[in-house]
């Protein structure tokens, strides 16, 4: 078993060895519960002094939805990347697709956003997630997606 292979957690040090994405897009604050090949539990602290929440809304800030798909996205890029063994290499992840993704409650400040991401099919470059993203145990989005891996390196 590789060294990576046994990660369970990626606080955000690793994050960031893993994936490209850095402030104002890094929308994940943790990974845990990590299981190689099978799935994840990203976790994103919602705060109001997020960029996005200037605009979406004033006086009523909420979390856009693609904001929450592209967070779920970011969860199952570490997963990969830990999967995959290419921590501090180049990987670059692509959407593919999203499918059937349905919103069912906001997402505002203060709210912990639990992003679960199963894998569907995996291994090579191609990988298809299941994603769900809840707050305090209810459903907030859920959608199927596709994403490409790039090793650059």
């Amino acid at each position: 078993m590789s060294e990576a292979s046994a990660i369970t957690e990626a606080d955000i040090d690793l994050i960031q060895r893993i994936i490209p994405h850095r402030y104002p897009f890094l929308l994940i604050d943790k990974v845990v519960d990590i299981v190689p090949h099978k799935g994840a539990v990203g976790i994103k602290n919602v705060t109001f002094n997020e960029p996005h929440f200037q605009g979406h809304f004033p006086g009523a800030p909420i979390m856009p939805g693609v904001t929450i798909v592209e967070a779920l996205a970011q969860s199952a890029a570490v997963l990969v990347g830990i999967s995959m063994d290419v921590v501090d290499r180049e990987l670059l992840v692509y959407f593919m697709g999203i499918d059937g993704c349905k919103f069912r409650r906001k997402v505002v400040p203060g709210d912990v956003l639990k992003l679960h991401v199963d894998v569907k099919r995996g291994g090579g470059k191609i990988w298809k997630f299941q994603g769900r993203a809840m707050v305090d145990g209810e459903l907030a989005c859920e959608a199927e997606f596709t994403a490409m891996m790039d090793l650059r390196d």
